[in-house]
């Protein structure tokens, strides 16, 4: 049997060893708090539930889904977006829905790299696009983010000349730093003169505490950028695995091309799903206030216990720094008590010294991991 060496020789999917933690504390009869998770709990909205319903008693579910997807969802993606960021963007050209966010994330560099080229991301940061570009045994160029930067990318670090995409996470994942929009400006430029591509992924842009991100589609030029987002963390429906990317028109084209040979295309259903959830603002609006009191528990509670939060004001996770740089020993330990956690370095260079931890449990359970850092960790350090 032949192999692809470039992806039997890639370590483990950071994840993957979280799992393997929660697999060994369950057997021995640990009942875990899980802060590892950045899969939200709470309840579907009820016009999502109601439009399935009726979706599933009345669709012929035994055409294939188009594969630019169906116009109202192309339309409602398209309104969304003007509501949210005040962009107009023809939802004929440069709108498509995907099978989630991560599907076309892995899909880019296949799509838009030849032999060489050089992809261009930072870590820590969500690791699909860095794995998928050496799954294709692509150079990649890796940016180490830090506190100094605020988290954030440093144009004249990247490779100019050599890269083929440039990959933003905003808000980041883990940190939730935000990019300001001279920034993503500032790329997008540099991109142009490079023929290269800006891709920002832009996930958790409703999870925000403090002021509304920008996206890259409010650039007046968005020649060579694409955006990515979903309803997984914005209405907590990762398990219809929905969401879109939009921007440059001929970087949608060419994605839609290509799908039509994968078959990626959302299930109708799901996609008739999707637009009730596009459609509506107020879950997000709640859901929003419910992450603001949990993530004000758990900045309290990690502070008292020496755990800063070093991060920025978006997204689903905290970003707690380690006093003494260990964060492996730290989340052993917490592990020993029940508390489920990721290491900063399972996220790539640059994450060792913090933990991540997710604010998507129920407001009982944030309590619950609140109270073991309140009083475990001052007592072991």
């Amino acid at each position: 049997m032949r192999l692809n060496e470039a992806v039997e020789d890639a370590p483990a999917y950071p994840f993957l060893r979280v799992a393997q933690a929660r697999r060994a504390a369950l057997e021995r009869g640990v009942e875990l708090l899980d802060l590892s998770l950045g899969q939200p709990t709470d309840p579907a909205p009820p016009a999502v539930r109601d439009t399935l319903a009726l979706a599933a008693a009345t669709l012929e579910l035994c055409e294939y889904p188009a594969t630019e997807g169906l116009p109202e969802l192309r339309e409602a993606i398209a309104a969304w977006l003007a509501r949210r960021f005040g962009v107009t963007l023809d939802s004929q050209r440069e709108v498509l829905p995907t099978l989630g966010a991560k599907e076309p994330i892995a899909l880019l560099a296949r799509l838009f790299a030849r032999a060489g080229d050089t992809i261009a991301v930072c870590s820590p940061s969500y690791p699909v696009p860095e794995r998928s570009a050496r799954a294709r045994e692509l150079p990649v160029a890796v940016q180490t983010l830090s506190a100094a930067t605020g988290w954030l990318p440093d144009p004249d670090a990247i490779p100019w000349g050599r890269v083929a995409i440039v990959w933003v996470v905003n808000p980041h994942n883990p940190t939730g730093a935000i990019a300001p929009p001279e920034l993503l400006e500032l790329l997008a430029e540099r991109c142009r003169r490079s023929d290269a591509i800006l891709a920002v992924d832009e996930t958790y842009s409703e999870l925000w505490f403090d002021r509304a991100p920008a996206s890259a589609l409010e650039l007046e030029d968005r020649t060579g950028v694409i955006v990515f987002n979903s309803l997984s963390k914005r209405s907590g429906l990762a398990g219809l695995r929905s969401g879109f990317i939009a921007g440059d028109a001929e970087i949608v084209s060419r994605v839609r091309l290509h799908r039509s040979d994968i078959g990626t295309t959302p299930p109708a259903i799901v996609q008739l799903a999707s637009i009730a959830a596009w459609r509506d603002e107020r879950h997000v609006r709640d859901a929003r206030a419910r992450y603001a009191a949990k993530r004000a528990v758990l900045v309290a509670a990690g502070r008292r216990a020496g755990l800063e939060h070093v991060g920025g004001p978006a997204g689903i996770f905290l970003w707690l720094r380690v006093p003494d740089g260990d964060d492996t020993r730290m989340f052993e330990l917490l592990l020993e008590h029940s508390l489920l956690t990721v290491p900063g370095a399972y996220l790539g260079v640059g994450g060792e010294g913090h933990l991540r931890v997710a604010i998507t449990p129920s407001a009982e359970r944030i309590e619950a991991a609140a109270g073991v850092l309140r009083s475990l960790v001052p007592a072991a350090a």
